[in-house]
């Protein structure tokens, strides 16, 4: 029989983060502070984050980054995930291209968001914080902070991106189930949700509108902190768990990818599958693709400018030099509520700029149409975020059949899509549109 899953033991989880800002010949522009114009400091950041988080962001230093113990003994309730060798879409395609996933998706909260918010409320609980708030688009990143804030003692504020609020509503209850109060926005309990609503009475959220209202309440809660799911650097370092263990079980399939795929909204689950074997391309000339897959209603990498913009509608957020698509930017209204973001994080940005990584943007019915082959090829039904690395894999391995070249593909499966029925349940009805 042909080995399909390929696991490491508890005692393999890795027990370093990877910085790849420390190994980047060119490193990012810093964060601007938009009043003085000069680069921020921690001090400015811890203002709104935990201290920790707001070291890790600066540093550009040190390749890597000691994981907490506590934290890496939450990471052993599903870590290592599985890497999977995809014999069923590899002959479903007919290509000769052998295609591998890492399965983000067995984590709690069924998705590789956990692997930031676990570290993000583990530091906030050690420097005496006692409430968190954030954003969230789809939901993956407000069920897993809230799920890691319910373990650390915590209490946690949402405020979900109206139409996904809507779209959406087992997410939204899977965040109540923890604990969290959850809250469709724009809303009227911040000044920036009234300025929006009051300007755009109809207005259906966006990630920018939503970050905002939390960045807003954080601001003004004592005891509170901001924690964000993506775009930022810190976040991207916790992710690349990810790639550390497929490193390691990629050699145990004595294999190693030509193509490495993530979906991308603002950078973590790529960052997290694709940094750590970037690092070899940086350091050792490794000759390996990264490609990131967004949406073709939101393509900041593909059509956006490199830019300081802020990280939020309103403007509370410090400069971020990134591809951006404007910081008012309304996205339409796709199911992959999670890529709906309009910039990218400074080090993704970075990248794109020297040419180490590239980008591809997806129509919305092209993703469903990779997920629903994926689904029925391995038997996992994935995020609608997550289809836009399926498609892009599917195009990379269609390409390798009409070379007749056998090309490894690895893609991160960042979540499943059991609470997107009723966005699959729309493209099932041929109701499903491309929101270009």
């Amino acid at each position: 029989m042909k080995q399909k899953l390929y696991f490491l033991p508890e005692s393999e989880i890795p027990t370093q983060w990877y910085n790849i800002q420390a190994d980047m010949k060119i490193k990012p522009q810093p964060m601007l502070d938009p009043v003085t114009r000069k680069p921020v400091t921690v001090e400015d950041l811890s203002r709104i984050f935990s201290v920790e988080c707001s070291k890790q962001e600066l540093n550009t230093t040190d390749a890597w980054i000691d994981i907490p113990e506590e934290v890496r003994e939450y990471y052993a309730y599903y870590r290592p995930s599985p890497l999977v060798r995809a014999y069923g879409l590899e002959k479903a395609l007919d290509t000769p291209a052998r295609i591998y996933f890492k399965n983000e998706s067995v984590s709690p909260i069924g998705s590789h968001k956990l692997n930031s918010a676990l570290p993000q409320a583990y530091y906030c609980k050690q420097e005496g914080v006692t409430n968190v708030t954030t954003e969230t688009g789809a939901g993956q990143w407000g069920a897993a902070l809230s799920y890691a804030s319910r373990l650390f003692g915590l209490e946690c504020a949402v405020y979900q991106v109206k139409i996904s609020y809507q779209q959406k509503p087992y997410r939204r209850n899977i965040m109540q189930v923890f604990g969290a109060q959850v809250t469709p926005s724009p809303s009227m309990s911040t000044r920036a949700g009234k300025d929006i609503l009051t300007a755009f009475p109809n207005h259906q959220g966006s990630l920018g509108t939503a970050i905002s209202e939390a960045v807003e309440l954080a601001r003004m809660t004592p005891g509170c902190k901001y924690t964000l799911g993506s775009t930022m650097s810190h976040v991207s370092l916790h992710q690349t768990i990810i790639g550390l263990e497929a490193e390691k079980q990629m050699a145990l399939a004595e294999d190693y990818p030509d193509v490495v795929i993530a979906c991308f909204g603002g950078g973590s689950n790529f960052s997290g599958i694709a940094f750590p074997f970037m690092r070899h391309t940086l350091l050792e000339g490794k000759k390996t693709r990264y490609i990131a897959a967004e949406p073709s209603a939101c393509p900041k990498l593909t059509q956006g400018e490199f830019t300081y913009d802020f990280g939020d509608e309103a403007g509370y957020t410090p400069l971020i030099p990134m591809f951006s698509l404007g910081h008012n930017f309304k996205p339409a209204n796709i199911h992959a509520g999670g890529l709906r973001y309009h910039g990218a994080g400074a080090i993704v940005s970075q990248l794109m700029k020297d040419g180490i990584m590239e980008a591809a943007d997806v129509k919305q019915l092209e993703t469903f149409d990779a997920g629903l082959l994926f689904a029925k090829a391995e038997g996992i039904i994935p995020a609608p975020e997550s289809c836009h690395a399926i498609a892009v894999a599917i195009r990379e391995a269609n390409r390798c059949k009409e070379n007749g070249q056998a090309e490894t593909i690895l893609f991160n499966l960042s979540g499943h899509g059991l609470v997107d029925m009723a966005a699959y349940d729309q493209y099932l009805s041929g109701n499903l549109v491309n929101c270009d």
